[in-house]
């Protein structure tokens, strides 16, 4: 199953890709989309949007995995980011790709095993899970990676006597 994790965002949004079979699982590829400051807010959310679509179009994932909204003191980041989101969840409504939201406290108890981890204890375990050298840059990478994660034990919880996935109806495996 490949698996498309999202940390949601308009200034800089974390993607991870992850191949994941039982509870084997590798990274294919991560990094940040990001949209330049002091641009049209309408104009970086369609960026978002063409950047995110484009990453369902070179990697084909079976699904995409998105953190919900964690609401911090700032309100006006918060409903920007929520808008952000939409447009994300658009675009993989629009390719025909199944959803699943998870809330931070889901990933960080999936990844770590306790819901209050710090940033840097989920970011760590999912390097060693992941076996990579080094923490995934920038920090939202590593999120976005550790989202898809938790999605991919949840999936495997969940998944027997599977039907085929998105990739191998497309034809890609």
């Amino acid at each position: 199953m490949r698996v498309l994790g999202i940390d949601p965002g308009y200034a800089i949004c974390g993607y991870g890709l992850l191949d994941a079979n039982g509870h084997q699982a590798a990274a294919v590829a991560f990094g940040a989309l990001t949209t330049p400051a002091h641009t049209r807010f309408e104009d970086r959310l369609n960026e978002v949007y063409n950047d995110v679509r484009q990453l369902l179009a070179d990697f084909a994932p079976d699904v995409m995995a998105i953190e919900t909204l964690f609401f911090n003191s700032n309100q006006k980041t918060a409903v920007a980011v929520a808008e952000a989101r939409g447009v994300i969840l658009l675009a993989a409504h629009q390719a025909g790709v199944p959803i699943y939201e998870y809330s931070p406290l889901q990933v960080k108890n999936s990844i770590v095993g306790y819901g209050k981890a710090t940033k840097h204890q989920v970011q760590e375990m999912t390097r060693r899970l992941l076996k990579l050298r080094e923490a995934p840059k920038p920090d939202d990478a590593a999120d976005a990676l550790a989202i898809a994660l938790c999605h991919a034990h949840s999936a495997h919880s969940r998944q027997f006597g599977r039907s085929k996935t998105r990739r191998e109806e497309m034809g890609y495996l």
